[in-house]
């Protein structure tokens, strides 16, 4: 069973009966508990004498999000050394892989930002701020980004949370031990086993104590939405209503890309991609994983839209490892919503600097569970924004993160078609 199932469909042996709940019934039934208690203690006209409590209640989200926030770097570096050990890339295609993954993501974010922008969900309602998390004004500097890149020390960035020197190192010493394991390869050795067997051991470990701390989830949404209904009522999750629309659109508006580069870079015809790719959307809507999607992929991709082996293997079992548009599209899209909602203002620098830690953090995101919810925070706090608030948006993260999942299985598909290229298959 793939690592992003390891939430959703736990082993039911030995597992108290609250934990045999799939986690989306969890944040459902938290939600829920936290409207009842938001309404009884004022929904917007608190008490005096309630106010300590209500203070009380956003403290577990603020503990389990700081959770979050520490294991996100170390997670993100051996994630990205666990898929570069792994992932078998080879030269000239691997290249061009990487090329077409680049794009998707990064058109993918700016179709995010571009529907943030034009329809500012976040204005239809308000959050009040927390003292000293709120989001700095800064000038874009480009040079100072580079300087900033290039980290004092080699673990400066896991002590500092700095997403930009964390990501460098990552891909530096990602791109160098696959480079080292592929010349050992080539002359028959195997010395770099050993340090293959240690990234993965670690990879498990921090995902272990990650699917520890997901576990705990509920119980932020239950903190931050009673806290938020009882402070403000319920204007502000007007809002989300309005953020789940706009995630929409900008998901439809990434599929119509990808029926267009379809279209215009390969041989398939769009209707036979949507035909035949079908169960592989709904497989990835329904497990909400496209590690366990792969297999349903990779199957359709070859016996019902009739691509070559070798294209869909690059596109859905090593494209699948890197690729992540939907999370990237909506982790951009998240860092707007909550700036909007907070009344805050998000500078083009600021948003280019969301685009660049985005990109990034979703290579080798895939394999992460719940990749959207480690990864934001990272993003949230390249641009100084409020990690607390993250737990709102997991209050519609359990659909959202269906609806893009599908998403980033139809990228893998579209990637498969472009590397099959433009010949007649008839």
């Amino acid at each position: 069973m793939n690592e992003i199932d390891s939430i959703e469909q736990p082993e039911k042996k030995g597992h108290r009966w609250w934990q045999k709940i799939p986690l989306t019934l969890q944040i459902i039934i938290a939600l829920i508990l936290a409207i009842a208690v938001g309404v009884a203690l004022g929904a917007g006209n608190p008490s005096p004498a309630n106010e300590a409590l209500i203070k009380n209640l956003a403290i577990p989200a603020e503990l389990i999000l700081k959770a979050l926030r520490a294991l996100a770097p170390p997670l993100i570096l051996v994630a990205v050394l666990h898929t570069f050990m792994t992932a078998n890339i080879p030269g000239t295609a691997g290249r061009r892989l990487a090329v077409l993954l680049f794009t998707n993501t990064t058109v993918a974010i700016f179709i995010g930002l571009l529907v943030a922008n034009v329809l500012r969900p976040g204005t239809w309602g308000r959050l009040s701020d927390p003292g000293g998390t709120g989001s700095a004004q800064q000038k874009f500097d480009p040079w100072g980004l580079i300087q900033d890149a290039v980290p004092k020390a080699i673990l400066e960035p896991l002590v500092n949370n700095n997403v930009i020197q964390l990501i460098v190192i990552a891909l530096s010493f990602g791109i160098v031990l696959r480079a080292i394991k592929s010349e050992m390869v080539s002359q028959g050795k195997n010395e770099f086993k050993p340090i293959e067997d240690v990234i993965a051991i670690l990879f498990e470990a921090v995902i272990r104590i990650l699917n520890w701390v997901i576990a705990l989830v509920p119980l932020a949404v239950f903190g931050i939405v009673s806290y938020t209904v009882a402070k403000e009522g319920f204007e502000p999750f007007i809002s989300l209503g309005a953020f789940i629309i706009a995630v929409l659109i900008a998901l439809a508006l990434q599929a119509c890309y990808y029926l267009s580069r379809v279209r215009f870079g390969s041989w398939v015809k769009p209707l036979n991609f949507l035909r035949g790719g079908s169960d592989a959307f709904l497989m990835a809507f329904s497990t909400s994983s496209s590690g366990a999607t792969m297999p349903v992929t990779f199957e359709v991709l070859q016996d019902k839209i009739g691509l070559r082996e070798s294209s869909a293997a690059l596109g859905a079992l090593v494209g699948a490892n890197f690729n992540n548009d939907g999370t990237a599209l909506y982790e951009a899209m998240s860092a707007l919503f909550i700036s909007q909602v907070l009344g805050q203002h998000l500078n083009l620098g600021q948003q280019l600097l969301v685009v660049l830690t985005s990109i990034f953090a979703s290579v080798g995101a895939a394999n992460i569970p719940n990749a959207g919810l480690v990864t934001m925070t990272l993003v949230f706090t390249s641009v100084g924004l409020p990690t607390q608030y993250i737990a709102v948006l997991v209050t519609v993260d359990w659909f959202l993160d269906r609806c893009r999942t599908a998403i980033n299985v139809m990228g893998d598909m579209t990637v498969s078609a472009l590397l099959d290229g433009k010949r007649d298959r008839g």
